[in-house]
């Protein structure tokens, strides 16, 4: 999934995929985009929105992804179904230690933005804790995950058959982002763009 720049299309229909990617089945999403790289200055300040309480930064990156999904090719195509702005969300545990979650934040910035988008929060829901990602590489990340998501059952009717932009901060393997594609799928979401304020280099 490579990244050559602010705002680049990560579509697994085009034949320009990686050589860990090559080697990979299709994701469940239907394209991807990231703002930036992951990389300084902004590795450093999205660090601080994550894990050190520096919430203000929410307001700046959810203009980064609007600008972001509103100049990618199909927006204009996309907005036209109303799609649902959904966070990755955290668990319950992970919220209780943080004090809040940052994607969640993201997509409720997002969606204030580009009126086009429907939100609501919760929509996705992780049941349970997992270890924590950054400590693990890509095959564990994605046995650590199995099981991790699950569309709220009272959202499930409006998920189904809809058009949903899945919100986070940082790719980095896309194993999370992989596995929660894959909880609304089994919802019956018909089309999934991956939207993240930063991706790492591959």
């Amino acid at each position: 999934m490579p990244l050559d720049g602010p705002a680049t299309p990560l579509d697994p229909a085009t034949p320009q995929r990686c050589r860990h990617c090559a080697h990979q089945p299709l994701p469940a999403w239907d394209t991807a985009l990231a703002a930036l790289p992951y990389a300084a200055p902004w590795s450093r300040a999205l660090q601080a929105f994550k894990f050190e309480q520096h919430t203000g930064w929410a307001s700046y990156w959810g203009q980064r992804l609007a600008h972001t999904l509103h100049n990618s090719p199909h927006w204009g195509m996309l907005q036209t179904q109303h799609p649902w702005a959904v966070a990755v969300p955290l668990s319950d545990e992970r919220l209780r230690e943080r004090g809040y979650d940052q994607s969640a934040l993201l997509a409720a910035q997002l969606a204030r933005r580009l009126p086009a988008l429907r939100h609501r929060p919760r929509m996705l829901l992780r049941p349970h804790a997992t270890a924590l990602q950054h400590s693990l590489g890509r095959e564990q990340r994605l046995i650590n995950l199995v099981g991790a998501f699950a569309v709220d059952p009272l959202h499930q009717p409006q998920l189904q058959g809809q058009a949903v932009v899945l919100v986070d901060d940082i790719m980095t393997t896309g194993a999370t982002c992989e596995a929660a594609a894959q909880a609304l799928r089994q919802a019956g979401v018909a089309h999934i763009t991956v939207l993240v304020v930063a991706r790492t280099p591959v």
